[in-house]
């Protein structure tokens, strides 16, 4: 078995002990003691959830893996599923409740048929009528539902 030990200085003026083992013989798992859940925290979590979660996405029958980071976000469309990428939408053979289930914080349920990518967010635009349209970084727009409102805006911390 080999250990380690380090000491982090954090840009939010904030200390962390790392510790790292490595053995063969335990499962691989990360475990995180906080006082409470920080930027550093989530981002943590996004970074296991990212490396631990495999899409397939198909593009005329050819499958391919999707690295999340790539993904703008996940829309139905003639009750399929696809992922959209900044210039292909690939079919994805995975339940958008279930993709809702498992993807990582910065995914978030908009409408009834769209989990975005909220790092691959232009901009929202609020109407009179109180509809809030999202614009991503690939043009692609969206409408995101009254009851979900709540939700983007705790996301994203407004």
């Amino acid at each position: 078995m080999f250990s380690t030990v380090v000491i982090l200085y954090c840009k939010e003026g904030t200390k962390v002990k790392f510790k790292l083992f490595i053995d063969k013989n335990h499962e691989e798992e990360v475990i995180i003691y906080a006082h409470e859940k920080s930027d550093l925290i989530k981002e943590i979590e996004n970074l296991v959830c990212e490396n631990n979660f495999d899409i397939i996405g198909f593009l005329d029958k050819e499958g391919v893996k999707l690295n999340l980071n790539e993904i703008y976000c996940f829309i139905v469309e003639s009750n399929k599923i696809y992922a959209l990428c900044e210039k292909e939408k690939f079919l994805v053979k995975t339940r958008l409740y279930k993709l809702e289930e498992s993807l990582p914080e910065n995914f978030v349920k908009i409408n009834q048929s769209c989990i975005a990518n909220i790092r691959k967010i232009k901009k929202f635009d609020a109407s009179i009528s109180g509809t809030l349209t999202v614009t991503f970084k690939n043009n692609y727009i969206d409408y995101v539902s009254r009851r979900n409102v709540r939700k983007i805006k705790e996301r994203l911390g407004i």
